[in-house]
């Protein structure tokens, strides 16, 4: 089914059309997050509250030309808030590792001269992704977004780690640079 089916589902309120989520994208979206908690069980509890947020969102939001997009970021920060939650007291050691290389190219949250509107900023680095060759992009996105280990993404791409490492090192330095251009303090 058509995502803008599926949204119009949403909009008349329509259950099937958890269903035919479910059906479209179930897989995909607990892949998402069953790389970000690393529990099936815990992915399948993520991706039923997806489910629920969604419902309870899609009316005012159309996300009828991106829904998969839409979900993902929903699953996504559920995902998040859920290892945040199992490792209130214990820091998770990856999540924090991803959080260090990012540092090195991404503004401050906590300097208020740093400080930005999410929807440029989202529109700069979509700038600065689109001007990647697709196999930098693709390694950037898996690391970055769906939270893959350097292994992961080696063999999803058939590339060596040391290849992986090398481009991530780099696209981090480019986006510096390209962040710096773009007028952002680092």
């Amino acid at each position: 089914m058509e995502d803008e089916k599926i949204v119009e589902l949403y909009f008349e309120r329509d259950e099937t059309a958890i269903e035919k989520t479910s059906e479209k994208y179930g897989k995909r979206l607990r892949a998402v997050s069953n790389g970000i908690v690393k529990d099936i069980e815990t992915a399948e509890e993520c991706e039923n509250d997806t489910y629920l947020e969604a419902w309870n969102i899609i009316p005012p939001n159309e996300p009828k030309t991106y829904l998969y997009a839409f979900l993902a970021r929903i699953i996504r920060n559920i995902s998040l808030n859920c290892c945040r939650k199992k490792n209130a007291l214990k820091r998770n050691a990856f999540v924090c590792e991803l959080s260090a290389e990012m540092e090195e190219c991404i503004p401050s949250p906590d300097d208020m001269d740093c400080r930005i509107d999410d929807m440029v900023f989202a529109e700069i680095i979509n700038k600065f992704l689109s001007e990647l060759d697709a196999e930098k992009r693709k390694i950037f996105v898996r690391r970055y977004w769906y939270m893959d280990s350097v292994t992961e993404i080696s063999e999803k791409l058939l590339l060596s780690e040391s290849k992986v490492k090398t481009s991530l090192f780099r696209t981090r330095k480019k986006l510096r640079e390209f962040l710096e251009k773009e007028g952002y303090a680092l």
